[in-house]
């Protein structure tokens, strides 16, 4: 590019602000590794990383596959603050970044970091969380799991076993803990969560108890923050039968609200994320209260995005690599019956790339 000049001016004045990790080793998936790609590198911004292991397997994805493909990948982290992702992109641009991967810590409020990508002709995969729909058709991916299809895999598994504990004389409750109100993504997994429930009704008709859904509550993804809201719920209804948790990152605070409620061995769990902890307590209980857990693999997601990143820095067509420009991973849903099939103590989340 012909800002190259000062590229390295500006990133000589910076310095190793950023984490740095230098990919160019042997071959692996997807034909890299040859070194055919050693010129290129990719800039990933990353929302935040402390207290997350999901973001951490999020980013070890990345890294591995841009250690597979013979690219370099730039990290930084932006620690949860949208003025200093800004601010983030803008430096990854001055290193000399071909190709930017965003987890975009705010899906509108990150339109200067996309203005500036933009201005310096460099593309923008857009990771886990996407862009606001003004922002979106300047990337030229998004990356994620469908998270409406998901949530579905968890809401039918956790019918199947409601169904084989109650039936149409039954009375049960249930409630689901999100993120946020209003976050996009508590509100997919929800969505996804109920019409998975619905349709496994619908396909065993007579077979449903009576359902009081009470309101949805909100954890903000951490298990400190979802302990009182659920044992808020569990004190006033105690006879609570079904938990949806939108994140396994909240489970343990989930657990312990109904552990001090007395009502967690007499309630069916379903999660999502496919965490280890979560896989491996139905390993361990099978006909315990945890009994699903829809997986979105998130060390399948950084692999992709590096994959749609360095197609466009080849300059390979939308229509090519990300055909509408969203690109959905595979997921599943963990059972206690598959529960030993899919843990692995040495991961973190359950994943199918660099197995």
């Amino acid at each position: 590019m012909s800002t190259a000049g000062s590229r390295v001016a500006i990133a000589a004045a910076i310095g190793a602000a950023a984490l740095f990790v230098a990919g160019c080793g042997g071959g692996g998936d997807n034909g890299g590794g040859s070194g055919k790609n050693e010129d290129v590198t990719i800039g990933f911004s990353q929302r935040r990383i402390a207290g997350s292991d999901w973001y951490k397997t999020l980013i070890q994805g990345a890294k591995d596959e841009a250690r597979r493909q013979g690219v370099k990948i730039d990290v930084t982290d932006a620690g949860g603050d949208t003025v200093r992702q800004i601010s983030d992109v803008r430096t990854l641009l001055s290193r000399g970044a071909d190709g930017i991967i965003l987890n975009a810590n705010d899906p509108a409020g990150v339109s200067p970091a996309m203005a500036t990508a933009k201005s310096a002709n460099v593309p923008v995969v857009a990771v886990n969380s996407n862009l606001d729909q003004n922002l979106a058709n300047q990337a030229y991916c998004y990356v994620a799991e469908d998270q409406v299809a998901t949530g579905a895999l968890a809401g039918k598994a956790i019918a199947a076993d409601v169904a084989k504990k109650y039936g149409p004389g039954d009375k049960i409750k249930m409630v689901t803990i999100g993120g946020y109100p209003g976050d996009i993504i508590s509100d997919l997994r929800d969505k996804g969560f109920h019409q998975g429930w619905d349709a496994y009704w619908k396909q065993n008709p007579g077979k449903k108890p009576s359902v009081v859904q009470l309101p949805r509550k909100y954890g903000e993804w951490l298990p400190d923050k979802a302990l009182p809201q659920i044992r808020d719920v569990a004190t006033a209804n105690p006879d609570l039968k079904v938990v949806y948790s939108e994140s396994d990152v909240m489970h343990a605070g989930v657990k312990q609200a109904l552990t001090q409620s007395g009502i967690y061995n007499k309630t069916l769990v379903a999660s999502y994320d496919g965490g280890m902890n979560f896989i491996k307590e139905m390993v361990d209980n099978p006909g315990g209260p945890a009994q699903a857990d829809a997986s979105n693999q998130p060390y399948d997601q950084g692999v992709e995005a590096v994959r749609q990143v360095v197609a466009a820095v080849k300059g390979t067509p939308k229509s090519q690599s990300c055909a509408g420009g969203t690109k959905y991973i595979k997921t599943i849903a963990v059972t206690p019956q598959t529960a030993k099939k899919y843990y692995d103590p040495n991961k973190s989340y359950v994943q199918s790339f660099g197995t």
